[in-house]
């Protein structure tokens, strides 16, 4: 929305700006967290406690992955909802499970989540006549 509005405003050198400001504060605020990072890391109680609280991580990443399935290929938004299939996620999940597994069988390494996102947005455009 930056960019766009940097662009509408300014030009070229507006959207720059828009996005650079948008990005950069961010940008300048993990790299501040990693350098403390990197040395509290040292001591065992972080550890621990970082250790303790993967588990809820990843119930928090399968819970948001399961929500995002449910809303997107069986159309459920919120309880009662009448179950409508998206054929056309159905397939693209399915053909990127294909590139996903045939690539890490062949290649003996995993298709990086980038990569995979990539063809993702181009198979969504391309299904759901966006191209």
């Amino acid at each position: 929305m930056a960019t766009f509005i940097g662009s509408a405003q300014g030009g070229i050198l507006g959207s720059f700006l828009a996005t650079l400001g948008v990005v950069l504060p961010s940008f300048v605020i993990i790299l501040l967290i990693s350098a403390v990072l990197k040395n509290i890391l040292k001591y065992a109680g972080v550890q621990t406690t970082l250790g303790d609280i993967r588990p809820a991580i990843v119930g928090l990443i399968c819970g948001t992955a399961i929500t995002v399935m449910l809303s997107t290929i069986f159309g459920f938004s919120k309880l009662g909802d009448t179950m409508t299939i998206d054929y056309k996620g159905i397939i693209v999940f399915a053909v990127l499970a294909v590139i996903y597994f045939v690539v890490k069988k062949f290649k003996k390494k995993e298709l990086s989540p980038i990569i995979l996102i990539l063809i993702s947005a181009v198979l969504g455009m391309l299904m759901y006549g966006l191209l």
